[in-house]
């Protein structure tokens, strides 16, 4: 199987534009959180989201591209975008059938969706714009990357709701590994703070319905009471070592690991047990070679419910034993809320930053635990440490369980 390094890396998210913002905000113990302005939330239980402040997709690609574009295409092609540039890869000097693309949307455009869907009910069916259905297709992010980049390789859309980003990575990451690929663009995108993305997640009680922006996210903590609606895009250039070698890349991180299972249980619950995202961790670090004592560093999926938040710490448990109580564990959902199909992207942009500067951020907000929520959480502020592996964590609706280890690269 062949090694599979990362050489770029773009973001856009409600705390930055840009993987460096991001990380500078991260250190800071920004908070993105802010009343939603999108829409009136007078009836509204949830008046707080993470809104992305500041993009103009016209910054990123011409101003017609941008039109036929919905904001969750077009914060992936931003993403995409400083992901390449960074990588320093020249499309004109690469074969674009080895150049792929994976990046994933658990929703799509809602927005075109709820568009059209008052034209439909106020004017009939004659009025709906032709082109709703590419507008609102989660595959769009993928075709549009693909097309404004070039990247003629594969070309794939995985959803797996809240999993979307990390199962997407993953792939990507199989394809290289198997010799189908020499580059894959990878990650998530995500843009649902709608009335009908906002109303339909706040009738399922996921969302928290605590208005005040310094306790309404707070993963890990007691007083905990559901996700805030986050929205943006995270993008990794991922490539096969040599290629990247004989190119003379700067590489920023080894992708060594992928797990991934289905709790096959509930359809909004995580396994009570935490077997499911056990059993990923676990196979991420097997796919590695290396022990779960090496391990020190876990990115939680960390939503900031009481399910998710219990249930992934009895699978730490489960999956490292009395190891688990040496790990530092955080939650990036603490600054940025849940960016649903982009969250594990924009994770792993948290990961190869905290390895590469040596430092683990706070879980923002968080004061105090129930009892069994007894791990390291990295409570209060940032710390200094050194750490060779991060694993990452998502859990999707529908029982997706998806963990990505990387490592520290060395020669």
């Amino acid at each position: 199987m062949k090694r599979v390094v990362i050489t770029g890396m773009g973001a856009i998210t409600p705390i930055g534009l840009n993987a460096e913002e991001f990380w500078e905000s991260l250190k800071a113990g920004t908070i993105g959180f802010s009343e939603i302005t999108q829409f009136d939330t007078t009836d509204y239980k949830v008046k707080v989201a993470a809104s992305v402040k500041g993009f103009e997709g016209k910054n990123y690609m011409d101003v017609k591209s941008a039109r036929r574009m919905e904001l969750f295409c077009q914060y992936a092609v931003a993403a995409a975008k400083e992901a390449l540039e960074q990588s320093g890869i020249l499309m004109e000097q690469e074969d674009p059938y080895r150049v792929g693309c994976a990046i994933g949307s658990g929703v799509g455009s809602l927005q075109s969706m709820e568009r059209e869907h008052k034209k439909l009910l106020e004017k009939g069916p004659g009025r709906i714009n032709p082109l709703l259905v590419p507008l609102m297709i989660t595959n769009m992010a993928a075709g549009n990357v693909s097309i404004q980049f070039g990247l003629k390789g594969k070309s794939i859309n995985v959803v797996t709701a809240c999993a979307t980003g990390t199962h997407s990575i993953g792939e990507a990451f199989r394809t290289i590994q198997v010799g189908d690929a020499d580059v894959m663009l990878a990650g998530g995108t995500e843009s649902s703070i709608t009335p009908i993305g906002i109303g339909g997640f706040t009738a399922l009680t996921a969302l928290s319905s605590n208005n005040d922006v310094t306790r309404c996210s707070i993963p890990f903590d007691k007083e905990r009471s559901g996700f805030v609606m986050g929205e943006g895009a995270g993008v990794v250039v991922l490539e096969e070592l040599e290629h990247a070698k004989k190119r003379g890349a700067v590489i920023l991180a080894e992708l060594v690991g992928y797990g991934a299972t289905s709790d096959a249980y509930h359809i909004t619950s995580p396994a009570e047990d935490g077997m499911g995202a056990a059993m990923a961790m676990k196979n991420a670090v097997k796919d590695a070679g290396i022990s779960l004592e090496e391990v020190e560093y876990i990115n939680a999926h960390g939503t900031s419910t009481h399910h998710n938040d219990l249930f992934e710490t009895r699978a730490i448990k489960l999956a490292f034993g009395e190891h688990a109580y040496q790990m530092k564990i955080n939650s990036t959902k603490s600054m940025i809320g849940h960016l649903l199909g982009a969250a594990g992207a924009v994770e792993i942009i948290a990961c190869i930053q905290q390895m590469n500067h040596d430092y683990i951020h706070a879980t923002v907000g968080l004061q105090e635990s129930e009892e069994e929520l007894d791990l390291d959480y990295v409570k209060g502020h940032g710390i200094e440490k050194k750490f060779k592996y991060a694993l990452s964590n998502s859990l999707g609706f529908g029982g997706h369980n998806a963990s990505l280890l990387l490592k520290k690269y060395m020669e």
